[in-house]
């Protein structure tokens, strides 16, 4: 259940009478336990959290959380306890043993086959189907997994000892384990006579009894939970060995590798902060262009400066703001000079060109060819090149069944869905099967609706999915968003004595520079152009030229910047008189 990543939906401290319930709970379900042990799980006095959270197949599970460690998870209405519990308290379930090698099929969300279980001299222990049990390794009593029974100790028994023990839900290394302090199992030793040989020592795992263990394993699993089990595990299954002769190679790959390599990662990405900064200033910036918007600097100079493979982004340094390592940069360096010219709007105003830091400064070779690319615009700025945008649609957690084997949070065309056997024949029908049913169909439709119509079947799918979109800048990462891209939007208003004003906004949205568009539109309409913050909106400002000026601002986004029409708001209130085909 816990093999892959959960979502956390609330996390709150425990009310009085809730503790009260959860020792009440806790005695009823594990009797063994007393009073004083009960109070030292529970302590009256000491914060303890209830976590809300939904498993990775959408199930809802209730954690109980004290000093960071989950120590018992709820669902449907039953408490499990976890193995910071079983640590403490190892005989309070019912224990199965298994091997070493089996340990890493367990953390991955395979159930504990009974090929793989160890019967020691005492028997298995009794227990009934659907019991809370535990599974422990060889040569430890500590506990690795809780699950409950899959069939009863006599069934296993009539079984022959094959097929399915234990229904694992959790296990030791997997993200419920993980949500705590991550302490590892402590070394508790087996009781007498119990996993040792006959001189007394240790039994030990040969190499035959491994294979033998993974055969059965392999042959007790159906294909399809082989399949269901590494889909729900995401990492391969390797035996102790392997994760010994890998980790010996990543050691290797270590020490072998260079200086960069052991940097911390935000010290690598200030460096390379630093490198696109500098070299932005030295053969991107030009006197002319000062004051010169931050926001403008770092999309159209900095980012283009950035070495072939590899990405800059401030937040994973240790700076996280680019006004923070603007700051550093006056203080420390003294390479600029920043001033906020207008409410929340920075700009750089002044370059130290003559500073040895700068003057210094080599230019890399790959990038060399293309800051030597210049492009005239015809407006006298910055080549811009538009963005491309996608629309796409977050996958939400009841339609994930249908995407498990594309594996992505985000779908931009639906061409196939994986999990569907639908079996039809002409393409115009589709047979609900159980999983289209449990994603599309509501509760009333379960006896009814046996069949949808492919756009009924993608109507319904777009309908339960949250829309998104993505832009990608040349040069630059994917930015993806939630809702619809706002569209630069243009308006006319009044100012002072009924004079007429031509408003501009979301340009920036659009890696649009409103500083380079403002003076654009005022050599080609000779009008006074103005830039304001836009209150409430952080990094946005309003762009207003006087007049009534919506036909040549469009004709210079249309064909200058080259902006699709449907991303442009507000061009048919441009005066009919002599308008000009867009």
């Amino acid at each position: 259940m816990f093999a892959r990543q959960f979502r956390v939906k609330s996390n709150t401290a425990i009310k009085g009478s809730d503790r009260r319930k959860l020792k009440a709970d806790i005695s009823a379900a594990f009797p063994s336990l007393s009073a004083d042990e009960i109070s030292e799980l529970v302590p009256n006095k000491e914060e303890l959290n209830v976590v809300k959270i939904y498993a990775h197949k959408g199930d809802a599970v209730t954690l109980y959380v004290l000093h960071k460690n989950p120590l018992f998870f709820e669902l449907e209405k039953r408490l499990y306890p976890t193995v910071y519990v079983l640590w403490r308290y190892p005989a309070l379930l019912p224990t199965f043993r298994t091997w070493p090698p089996v340990l890493q099929k367990l953390i991955g969300g395979a159930d504990l086959m009974l090929p793989g279980v160890v019967v020691p001299s005492s028997g298995l222990p009794d227990v009934k189907q659907g019991d809370c049990c535990a599974v422990t390794v060889v040569n430890n009593r500590a506990p690795v997994a809780v699950g409950t029974a899959a069939v009863s100790t006599a069934e296993m028994h009539g079984l022959g000892m094959k097929g399915r023990g234990v229904c694992v839900l959790h296990a030791y290394m997997d993200t419920l384990w993980a949500f705590g302090d991550k302490s590892g199992p402590p070394s508790l030793p087996e009781a007498e006579n119990e996993g040792q040989g006959l001189n007394g020592e240790e039994y030990e795992v040969s190499e035959e009894e491994e294979e033998e263990v993974e055969k059965y394993m392999e042959e007790e699993q159906s294909p399809s939970e082989m399949v269901k089990d590494q889909a729900c595990s995401g990492i391969e299954e390797l035996s102790l060995a392997e994760q010994e002769e890998e980790k010996g190679q990543r050691d290797n790959e270590e020490e072998e590798g260079n200086e960069d390599d052991k940097k911390m990662p935000q010290e690598i990405m200030d460096a390379l902060l630093l490198q696109c900064f500098l070299h932005a200033l030295k053969s991107k910036v030009k006197k002319s262009e000062l004051p010169l918007l931050t926001s403008t600097f770092l999309r159209n100079h900095m980012f283009s400066c950035c070495p072939n493979g590899k990405q800059l982004d401030i937040k994973k340094s240790s700076y996280k703001k680019l006004s923070k390592f603007l700051q550093a940069m006056q203080q420390q360096h003294n390479l600029v000079r920043v001033k906020e010219l207008t409410k929340g709007v920075e700009s750089i105003v002044e370059v130290d060109w003559k500073n040895p830091e700068l003057r210094y400064f080599s230019v890399p070779e790959e990038t060399d060819v293309e800051a030597a690319q210049v492009q005239d615009g015809g407006e006298g700025e910055t080549p811009y090149h538009p963005p491309e945008i996608t629309t796409l649609y977050s996958v939400s957690a009841r339609l994930e069944p249908l995407f498990l084997d594309a594996n992505k949070r985000f779908v931009c065309v639906f061409v196939h869905f994986p999990n569907l056997d639908s079996g039809i024949g002409a393409c115009v029908y589709v047979t609900i099967n159980p999983i289209l049913c449990d994603c599309l169909l509501e509760k009333y439709e379960y006896q009814e609706v046996e069949s949808l119509k492919w756009d009924d079947l993608f109507s319904r799918t777009l309908a339960r999915m949250q829309e998104c979109y993505q832009v990608v800048f040349p040069g630059q990462a994917p930015v993806r968003k939630k809702g619809h891209i706002e569209p630069i939007d243009i308006s006319v208003g009044s100012r002072g004595s009924n004079k007429k004003v031509t408003l501009i906004k979301n340009l920036e949205v659009y890696g649009l520079d409103p500083a380079v568009v403002a003076t654009a539109l005022q050599h080609r309409v000779q009008a006074s152009s103005v830039i304001q913050p836009i209150p409430g909106s952080k990094d946005k400002v309003l762009v207003q030229i006087q007049g009534n000026q919506i036909h040549q601002a469009g004709n210079l986004l249309l064909d200058h910047y080259q902006i699709p029409r449907k991303y442009i708001q507000g061009l048919e209130k441009a005066p009919k008189g002599g308008q000009k085909k867009m």
